[in-house]
């Protein structure tokens, strides 16, 4: 008798619990916040003035683990750097997070993000964060970071999540708790200007990685950048949504992939990663434009110096479009050396848009140039 009264409270527990976790879920949905009308978009970028800026991570960091985790956090060079890039009039930036930095020390996170706010702020920049990416290393470690790998492009950067755990379904609820965590702490936060929730999710990786990367990414990030959106949307955040496309053709919609449509669809502003000239930059400018009209553009570091200046910014200035370039100061990342990650850098006769605040930097450049045209 006393073994049936046991089994019938642990099953009534487990049915308890469960009823309390489907209650919780449909109070989520049910106070999780409607996408942006193009209006709402319209209304909030016309509160923003024309944005400007550039990813960042400050020239002491190799990759978005090295510039948070508490030993290497350089406030002094995130402070002069910002300091450059509000020199230059820049009022925005684009800056990575990532998951596992959240499951190491979600409080220490907290207030790192919190200091780096209070910086930009003194700058008056408002950043856009980036809580997941496709790009590059697929095996991200917490813990002193490799050392960056001479005239190669971002040799250190990894992805988030990682292989093991986008593969892993039951590693969602870290992912879920890490999202609605970051959000809810800064939903109503007017020092950010957004939230990019996912990097390219569908790169994948070229010859960098490819071969160690998860087969099939594609399919493991569709269903996850779906929960995504709606695990952040439901923490009702006062800033907006996005999540970038970079590749293919957006013209119509049926010639756009199942993940492009996802990130469309789902976004309340439209962004776009650019990686050609102005003219190319256009077409895709007008058929986001055509689609949806809540638009805002974070170009990429790829661009021409000239094209970038006298082009790309200049035909963003007049449709009304915010732009982002490519990476500011980033002498550590080695995000300045065009290319592809971990490859030998990719030279062509055309200077590329980067920004470098490193006199040491820039002469060695020049210095290698001849090198790497030889080779």
């Amino acid at each position: 008798m006393k073994l049936i009264k046991i089994i019938a409270l642990i099953v009534g527990s487990l049915f308890f619990q469960g009823c309390l976790s489907k209650q919780q879920h449909n109070t989520e949905t049910l106070n999780a916040r409607e996408i942006w009308t193009k209006e709402h978009a319209k209304s909030w970028y016309n509160k923003q003035g024309w944005l400007v800026g550039a990813n960042f991570i400050p020239s002491t960091a190799v990759n978005q683990l090295e510039m948070w985790q508490s030993d290497t956090f350089d406030s002094l060079t995130i402070d002069k750097e910002s300091g450059f890039a509000e020199s230059l009039g820049m009022n925005t930036s684009r800056v990575f997070l990532h998951d596992l930095l959240f499951e190491e020390d979600s409080l220490g996170f907290y207030k790192k993000i919190d200091t780096f706010l209070k910086i930009s702020e003194k700058h008056h920049i408002k950043p856009l964060f980036v809580l997941f990416d496709s790009c590059w290393d697929p095996f991200p470690k917490t813990g002193k970071q490799r050392a960056p790998k001479p005239f190669v492009h971002n040799s250190g950067w990894v992805q988030s999540p990682g292989y093991y755990a986008l593969k892993d379904s039951a590693q969602y609820p870290r992912l879920e708790k890490y999202v609605k965590g970051i959000l809810a702490r800064f939903a109503n936060d007017n020092r950010i200007l957004g939230w990019d929730l996912w990097n390219e999710p569908d790169n994948p990786t070229g010859p960098s990685y490819e071969k160690v990367d998860l087969p099939d990414k594609v399919s493991y990030v569709l269903p996850l950048l779906k929960k995504t959106f709606q695990w952040a949307r439901s923490v009702n955040p006062s800033q907006p949504l996005t999540s970038g496309v970079w590749v293919g053709d957006w013209s119509v919609h049926e010639k756009m992939k199942p993940i492009e449509k996802l990130q469309l669809e789902e976004s309340d502003i439209i962004s776009f990663h650019n990686y050609d000239s102005p003219e190319e930059f256009e077409k895709e400018s007008n058929c986001c434009k055509d689609m949806i009209a809540r638009l805002s553009v974070p170009s990429t570091w790829q661009d021409q110096t000239e094209v970038l200046f006298r082009g790309i910014y200049r035909s963003q200035k007049n449709i009304t479009s915010a732009c982002l370039t490519g990476d500011l100061s980033a002498e550590k990342a080695r995000l300045f050396i065009p290319g592809i990650a971990g490859q030998k850098p990719i030279l062509l006769n055309r200077n590329y848009g980067f920004m470098i605040f490193s006199d040491r930097m820039a002469r060695l450049i020049l210095k290698k140039k001849q090198k790497f045209s030889e080779n």
